[in-house]
This record gives structure tokens, C-alpha cells and sequence, in this order.
């Protein structure tokens, strides 16, 4: 039996024309065995079953003499891929990278690792949201992450993602499905397919539909917007005023971690995340005991070494389960919480420091000034020590210094929310000009929409925007 005879065996549907195309594609890329670096990009419109092709993949690979690793950039989309496949997932700087000391600073806590494994294809999904600018030491993630996979040209890399999608925060493009950026940066051999063709199963749903008519726009540089919400259960428009009741209704049907609010600012989210907590929750104090948290910073001063996190990453979701005590120190103002990780439900609760500042704040972490200001006072209580060395090494271990930056995560902006998904999204228009309904806003509303799996709200829509009148929540 070839690998597309065995894909299309391991397909639950009858394939469209577009996976059939894959699945041969996909053949030659497995038996293809030529000694280069070979990366297959599969890149397609939301509902075209990508999701589908990969679980299916993952069970006949061992057929044709490969193992396989499943990747993705953050842990809440690891958390989806697990859930998609039915197999484990993990973070990508969880497998490549070892920790070689509690550092504050997000260039010094880790090194690549030596990779092991042969024959291997790692499975990298929402590639879209790899960067190539420095983050750990002196590489971007996508350059380690080509070069952990490679050390063995037996290897083989597939890169699923969305080029619709928004690019890692302060890039243009995402450079992990530019073949062109992979051909002259790491001199790989690029196979690649644009999957268009939206499975029959997703036609029914309003949120694909219309995504995939979204998704059709953005080829155009002034994309015309429209959301159809008559004759779908999925979808609803909805103003501001029903909009208490219905994120009450989404968090008794689907619960807290699997509902979001998506702003186009942090300032928007702020004003969201406190009228949630108070109208909806009646949290009065400034954190509660139930409070989700998001991660905003790399932090690798908490968790033991043998943690199978490795490290707090922004963009980890966590629950505050205990308030222990609240502290002023270096005009900032923190909290000794204990904390559960909502997206890796195995690891052990922790007790931790949490900085408050952050949680108001309309940056997306601590702006720079106020961490040089909080280093430069953490460094006076350091003095006494004479060595630079272990002036240096206490540093790194000061609780203060590594206090966990944290916003809460009801409402989160579109970078934030981007790996994730939810099944109930709600998803905040915001104040926008007319002209200002542009290309750029028409990959955030397409990557906003799709991180919706069940039920989508679209609030305070211009009406321009909407085919027909409103649908309000029905319980």
C-alpha cells in the first residue's frame, strides 16, 4: 500500500479534490529520500481540513519507516493539536531548548539542545506565528528550530499554517511559510500546497463560511467585508447592550477557559477584562481567587528544572486558586499567589510572585522604562556584594526581578489570542474609520474569526458590515 493509498484508508470523509492532490503530494514527500533538508509547507483557508489530513497522517507514518513529533508555537495551541489528533503535542521551545540557568533576562535561560532522533517528521502547526527575530540567545525560534530538525537530514519538517493569518508581532510576513525565506536562510528543499477547497462537513458552519469569503478578499488590496448571519446557528450579531447577557450565557455553556473576548487593543481589553470580572464574576478586589491569567513575558525563575513545561511562556494561561499576601516594594506593587496552569492540567500548582502593575497596563508587558527602573533599584539592594559575578548570579534569582507578568485573560487582543482556540469567540469591532477597513484589518478580523470552533458574536459591528438585520442571543 503507497502513503496515499494508506491517508486516504485513515481519511474518516470522502476526500474533496484538493486533499486527494495532498495525499499524492504527501507521498512523495515521505519516500522522497534524496539527503537534502526536505520541509513540506502546507498552507489553506480555515475549514479545508488541514486539522483532518495531519490525523490521519500521524497514524500510517510508522508504515513508511517515520516516527513523528508534534510541535506548535504556544501551549494553548499545542493544547488544540493534542485535542485534533488525539496524540501528545508540545511546545516547540519546550522540545528544542534546555534550561542552563534561572535567568531574568529572556536571552541567557536556554540553549538549543543536540537532537537524537532520526527519522523523524516533526508536524508544526499554526506556523504562522514562528518568528525568526532573536529570542533565545543569539537565534530567532524558526532558525534553532531548523536547525534542531536538521542536525539528521533523515528528518523531515512539515509546516501547516495560514498565510492569511497575522505575522509574528513586528513582521511583515511569517517567514516559516515563505518558501523563498526557508530556500535562502537555511537551504532547505520546499514542498508546498495551498489548500482552497472547504470540506463539505464545514459548509453548514457560518463562522467558515464566512471566514473562507474573508479569506477571498485578502487577495484583493481593498478588501470589501461582509458577515452573513441569517440562516446559521453559529454566528450572531450583537450590540453592546445584549452583550452581558450573552458572555453570561457562553460562560455556563462552554465555561471560562473555553470562552474569549478579542480586542484590537490592550487599552479594550483592560476596560473588558474589569467589566467582566465585576459585572459578571463580582470580583471587587483587585485579583480573586478564579481569576484567569494570561502570561505577557518569558519567565524562567519559578518552576524546578525536572518541570515538563520547562519554562513559563508568554502567552501560557494560568488560575490564580489562593491569594497569599500582596507587597509594595520599588514603588511597584506585587502578590504572593498560588497558581494552576490551565493549559497543562499535570502540572503541579505553584506558588509564585505576580507583578500587579502589569495588569493594568495598556502595553503588552512591562514597558522598558519601568524595568530599568525596577532593575536599578533591585541593584542597590545588591551593593554590599564586592564580586560582579555574584552580584550578577543573586540577581538573576531575585524574586522581585522575576516576578511573573500576568494580564487577565477574558478579554485578550488578536496577537494574544492567535494559536488558540475557543469554542465560544466574541469579538469586539472597536472604534474604526471607515477608510481604515483595510488589508491589515481584514487579516485581524479573519484571524480574530477563526479562532471560534462552536459560536461566534460579532459586537457592535458597523451595520454596513452585516448582511441583513442583527440576531440576538438565544438562550
Amino acid at each position: 500500500m503507497t502513503p496515499a493509498e494508506a491517508l486516504r484508508k485513515s481519511f474518516p470523509f470522502e476526500p474533496t479534490a484538493d486533499q486527494a492532490a495532498l495525499f499524492q503530494k504527501l507521498e512523495q514527500f515521505i519516500l522522497r529520500k534524496t539527503g537534502l533538508k526536505e520541509v513540506f509547507m502546507l498552507k489553506g483557508f480555515a475549514g479545508t481540513g488541514k486539522t483532518t489530513v495531519v490525523s490521519a497522517l500521524v497514524k500510517i507514518l510508522n508504515k513508511f519507516g517515520y516516527k513523528y513529533v508534534l510541535l506548535a508555537p504556544t501551549g494553548r495551541a499545542a493544547k488544540v493539536m493534542a485535542t485534533y489528533t488525539g496524540k501528545q503535542a508540545s511546545t516547540i521551545h519546550k522540545k528544542i531548548y534546555k534550561q542552563t540557568a534561572n535567568a531574568y533576562s529572556d536571552g541567557l535561560a536556554f540553549t538549543r539542545q543536540p537532537n537524537k532522533q532520526e527519522h523523524v517528521l516533526y508536524i508544526v502547526d499554526e506556523a504562522s506565528m514562528i518568528s525568526d527575530e532573536k529570542a533565545f540567545g543569539d537565534n530567532g525560534l524558526l532558525q534553532d528550530l531548523m536547525a534542531y530538525i536538521f542536525e539528521h537530514t533523515n528528518n523531515k519538517l512539515l509546516l501547516i499554517g495560514d498565510t492569511a493569518q497575522l505575522p509574528p508581532v513586528n513582521q511583515t510576513i511569517s517567514p516559516s511559510l515563505d518558501p523563498a525565506y526557508l530556500q535562502n536562510n537555511f537551504q532547505v528543499h520546499v514542498h508546498q500546497m495551498e489548500m482552497r477547497q472547504v470540506m463539505r462537513q464545514a459548509e453548514e458552519s457560518g463562522i467558515l463560511m464566512n471566514a473562507t469569503r474573508m479569506r477571498n478578499e485578502l487577495i484583493k488590496e481593498q478588501p470589501e467585508l461582509s458577515f452573513r448571519t441569517k440562516g446559521y446557528h453559529d454566528i450572531f450579531a450583537m450590540t453592546g447592550e445584549k452583550l452581558e447577557d450573552g458572555l453570561r450565557y457562553a460562560y455556563e455553556k462552554f465555561g471560562i477557559d473555553n470562552t474569549t473576548v478579542i480586542c484590537r487593543s490592550n487599552k479594550t481589553a483592560n476596560l473588558y477584562n474589569q467589566h467582566i470580572r465585576r459585572q459578571i464574576f463580582f470580583h471587587e478586589d483587585e485579583i480573586s481567587a478564579g481569576d484567569y491569567l494570561m502570561i505577557v513575558r518569558n519567565n524562567y525563575g519559578w518552576l524546578p528544572k525536572d518541570s515538563s513545561i520547562g519554562f513559563m511562556a508568554n502567552g501560557d494561561f494560568v488560575e490564580i486558586t489562593k491569594i497569599i499576601r500582596y507587597e509594595e516594594m520599588y514603588n511597584m506593587r506585587f502578590a504572593d499567589v498560588q497558581i494552576k496552569f490551565v493549559d497543562y492540567p499535570q502540572e503541579e500548582e505553584l506558588e509564585i510572585k505576580i507583578m500587579l502593575d502589569t495588569l493594568h497596563s495598556e502595553t503588552p508587558a512591562l514597558p522598558a522604562d519601568k524595568n530599568k527602573q525596577l532593575y536599578a533599584e533591585v541593584l542597590q539592594d545588591y551593593q554590599h556584594l564586592k564580586s560582579k559575578r555574584q552580584r550578577t548570579l543573586e540577581m538573576k534569582q531575585d524574586k522581585y526581578l522575576n516576578a511573573l507578568q500576568v494580564k487577565f485573560a477574558y478579554a485578550l487582543t488578536c496577537h494574544k489570542a492567535q494559536g488558540g482556540q475557543w469554542q465560544a469567540v466574541f469579538v469586539d469591532y472597536g472604534y474604526l474609520k471607515e477608510d481604515l477597513v483595510n488589508q491589515e484589518f481584514a487579516r485581524w478580523l479573519y484571524t480574530a474569526t477563526t479562532r471560534a470552533s462552536e459560536q461566534l458574536f460579532l459586537v457592535n459591528f458597523n451595520s454596513k458590515l452585516l448582511e441583513g438585520a442583527p440576531i440576538e442571543i438565544e438562550e
